[in-house]
């Protein structure tokens, strides 16, 4: 019986440097058993190129939403903007979140845009992806507070264990990236363990967290140095079978099966 895809969960593939081969770089990735990649946009400026790559590249499934970095950034008619393409395409909600680290912090307004996104995507029931730095408490308080939560996924999730209960009570879902092979990132890798697994998936976060060795197999140096290659995702796959003593083929079972319910009409068979 042929193995099921693998779904990269979280990407950037708007965020490689200017002239990359998107085309190839995905065209390399499906050769390496991934066959959808969720593509997130991040500010106006890229929703766009978001759209465009998803066009032109079959299996890339589009995300629209403004990433707390560039909260400060937005115009006055963003939402409208980001409501209209979330109507006329199929498509998920984010990046969006909070992060305390974000060079121009504005806690108000980046409270507000993450609330905003998360109404968007519960009114068009489209999956939110939701991002998370040095802000686990404050983000704990926002969802608490809404009374309607889409289902979502905390990406590249890297909060204690004793939060992994009430999120998933929130319908939550939980993505790891590479980070958790790094035997330094000992915080990840202990909510790898702890995460229900039916709510388990599993990203790239490409060009960004970079694998470490050995399962940096695809290389990509760009103008600030080595990038993340989308190919990647079947040796971090993996590698997080093995860490959690599981066979790889039947955590591929299970991560497709979580990522169709997660993704729903998102993913083309």
């Amino acid at each position: 019986m042929d193995l099921p895809g693998l779904i990269d969960s979280h990407i950037h593939l708007t965020d490689f440097d200017p002239g990359t081969d998107i085309a190839a770089l995905v065209s390399q990735a499906f050769e390496n058993g991934v066959t959808h990649m969720v593509c997130n946009g991040t500010s106006e400026a890229d929703w766009t190129q978001v759209q465009r790559v998803a066009e032109e590249c079959p299996g890339v499934i589009p995300c629209f939403g403004l990433h707390p970095w560039f909260v400060v950034r937005r115009s006055k008619e963003w939402l409208s903007i980001l409501e209209k393409l979330v109507r006329d395409h199929k498509c998920g909600v984010g990046e969006t979140g909070l992060d305390r680290c974000a060079d121009l912090l504005d806690k108000d307004a980046q409270e507000e845009a993450f609330r905003a996104q998360l109404d968007l995507a519960y009114r068009y029931d489209r999956p939110a992806m939701v991002h998370c730095v040095r802000s686990w408490g404050w983000l704990m308080d926002v969802l608490r507070s809404t009374q309607r939560l889409p289902r979502m996924v905390v990406h590249a999730f890297g909060g204690s264990t004793d939060m992994i209960k009430c999120l998933a009570d929130m319908g939550a879902y939980f993505s790891f990236s590479a980070t958790v092979l790094n035997d330094n990132f000992k915080r990840a890798r202990t909510a790898l363990f702890a995460a229900p697994p039916d709510r388990l998936l599993v990203e790239t976060d490409a060009p960004n967290m970079v694998p470490p060795e050995p399962f940096r197999v695809y290389r990509l140096t760009g103008i600030s140095g080595e990038m993340n290659h989308p190919a990647n995702l079947a040796t971090i796959t993996n590698g997080i079978a093995d860490l959690l003593g599981e066979e790889p083929d039947a955590l591929r079972e299970l991560l497709w099966s979580n990522a169709r319910e997660f993704l729903g009409d998102l993913i083309k068979q």
